[in-house]
């Protein structure tokens, strides 16, 4: 098992994720975890769907970038903050902002989704563009936050925001009942790190994994090759999670320790995957929730007839910001 970085108490961090679950009450929504039986009737199992899609601004990054302005002295507050993101990130930090006055700029990468661009815009941020990768948009925004005196509020890189983040598997856990796999979408690996350290005390014998798109599978590659790697990304409907990791993430050591199995995707089983929960359950997603049902699915693929042999799983849904013209895409090319 690799060595943890000094800084980094795995055994300390269910408890922060408890007390952050606190902190985040009076403010996020707690979402449903309702079974889905037209996914269990169909792979012969016990689904259970986490509806972060419901959140505040439309995903579950709203949690984290909270419980870090939060946790931020009224200096600090005053100063204002900085963050990067391809949308979601981006939207939870302005309406974090805008919940406790804190003026915010958001980096996003150029093809950034338009969807989610107006979205930021409408809680009250400024918006910059910078960068063709994430990770190019993070190295500038931490940059110029640095330089300016500001917090950077990480996507994922905070342990205040991973246990942020984290407060879903606390709610996983009050709402399901004992499960065997919970499949996260990952990306830098912050909602899927919160959880599983959250689960992991909960529930010792769950299966945490780790759904990614075969066109961006930055963490699973890392994670295989016990070292953050670099690897150009494709485009993927996935744009949620896509993109590099940033040296030294905190987030590496928690999926290496915690994460139990990685899961790729390719863009056809995202599309189908994606047109299939919006004509059985009548709500939308983005392709990063897409990603975790896909990854459900091609789990079930491999039990053969038996499909998920009876299982209870649960899967988190991160995200329902989907641009009109990606939406008429998938529903064209995935039905």
């Amino acid at each position: 098992m690799p060595v943890l970085p000094p800084f980094l108490d795995l055994a300390a961090l269910p408890a922060a994720i408890a007390a952050a679950h606190a902190r985040l009450h009076p403010y996020i929504r707690q979402t449903p975890f309702d079974e889905s039986l037209a996914l269990g009737e169909r792979l012969q199992g016990t689904v259970h769907l986490k509806g972060e899609h419901l959140q505040h601004t439309g995903s579950f990054k709203a949690r984290g970038a909270l419980h870090k302005l939060l946790c931020l002295t009224p200096d600090a507050r005053a100063r204002g903050v900085v963050a990067a993101s391809s949308g979601n990130h981006g939207a939870g930090v302005a309406w974090a902002a805008r919940l406790l006055g804190v003026r915010a700029l958001i980096y996003v990468p150029e093809q950034a989704s338009p969807t989610k661009v107006a979205m930021i815009r409408r809680y009250g941020a400024d918006v910059l563009h910078v960068g063709t990768d994430g990770l190019d948009t993070e190295v500038h925004a931490r940059e110029v936050a640095e330089r300016e005196g500001q917090c950077y509020v990480s996507p994922y890189n905070d342990l205040e925001v991973v246990c942020g983040q984290g407060a879903v598997g606390v709610e996983v856990a009050q709402q399901g009942g004992a499960l065997d796999a919970v499949i996260v979408s990952v990306g830098g690996g912050g909602l899927i790190g919160g959880v599983a350290a959250a689960l992991k005390v909960a529930m010792p014998s769950v299966r945490v994994i780790g759904a990614l798109p075969a066109n961006s599978p930055v963490m699973a590659e890392s994670v295989a090759a016990g070292h953050i790697v670099e690897r150009e990304s494709f485009p993927t409907l996935s744009d949620g999670t896509a993109g590099g990791i940033e040296a030294g993430a905190i987030t590496f050591p928690i999926c290496q320790h915690l994460v139990d199995e990685w899961v790729l995707v390719d863009e056809e089983a995202i599309a189908a995957a994606m047109v299939r929960f919006i004509d059985e359950h009548h709500q939308l997603i983005e392709g990063s929730a897409g990603v975790a049902l896909a990854a459900l699915e091609a789990r079930a693929a491999r039990g053969g007839a038996a499909a998920l042999g009876g299982e209870r799983v649960g899967v988190v849904l991160c995200g329902a910001n989907i641009a009109m013209p990606t939406l008429l895409r998938v529903l064209q090319e995935g039905g």
